[in-house]
């Protein structure tokens, strides 16, 4: 006797259609993004959990095509697959070495304490940044340059005093800001680190969200536990 299949209920035709209308839109999206060649990148979709997989040309067509499926209403996570080419005739790690250099150097906000180490075309950033948007600046300079396949952010933070009120502080960021909900996101602060925990209906929000906490200039380090509904 065989064994009887499971029962399709309404609800696993509702997920399942979602799953396949948010696939259309990240496929579509994607498609509509200037620096992206969809043709080479593929779209599944599990309970709004999308997973993107193929080769890109470079580290900021990944980004692009991440950014994308991001913006895609209902999906809730996205998991990055996609793989950076690597070209047999593109520049010895000595020419990308020169390339970061360079780049970090000219971009604003990159502190000169950053350095950069190439090795089998891989980038690892060390140093020092006061603030986060520096931190960040420097990866994703980095990302820019031709034949680079991964970048390695270890650049540390300044560590700074800490304050008392920082998580109240943060809170009432929260309140003037008007892409966020401030009651659905909780922030608790252990020293120089905030934690947020609570739900968004977006991705945009829980960014933002994570960004205004960045903003303090009593924080070293932001946990991010924000879930997206």
């Amino acid at each position: 006797m065989t064994a009887s299949k499971r029962q399709v209920t309404h609800d696993d035709m509702a997920i399942q259609k979602d799953d396949k209308t948010i696939q259309r839109a990240v496929e579509e999206e994607l498609d509509w993004t200037p620096d992206v060649n969809a043709t080479h990148i593929g779209v599944s979709v599990d309970g709004g959990r999308v997973t993107l997989s193929g080769a890109v040309d470079s580290i900021a067509e990944r980004t692009a095509a991440t950014k994308a499926a991001y913006r895609v209403d209902g999906v809730t996570g996205v998991e990055d697959d996609i793989a950076v080419r690597r070209d047999p005739a593109s520049n010895a790690d000595i020419d990308i070495q020169h390339s970061v250099d360079r780049i970090l150097e000219w971009t604003s906000g990159v502190p000169s304490t950053v350095t950069a180490k190439v090795h089998d075309r891989k980038v690892v950033l060390t140093g020092q940044a006061d603030w986060n948007y520096q931190r960040v600046a420097a990866a994703k300079a980095a990302g820019r340059v031709l034949g680079v396949v991964s970048v390695d952010n270890q650049v540390t933070l300044q560590r700074r005093p800490s304050a008392g009120d920082t998580a109240e502080r943060i809170k009432n960021a929260f309140v003037w800001n008007a892409t966020l909900d401030a009651n659905t996101i909780t922030v608790t602060v252990s020293g120089n680190t905030v934690t947020l925990t609570g739900s968004v209906h977006s991705w945009a929000e829980k960014k933002q969200a994570v960004l205004t906490a960045w903003s303090s200039p009593n924080v070293a380090e932001v946990i991010d536990d924000i879930i997206v509904l």
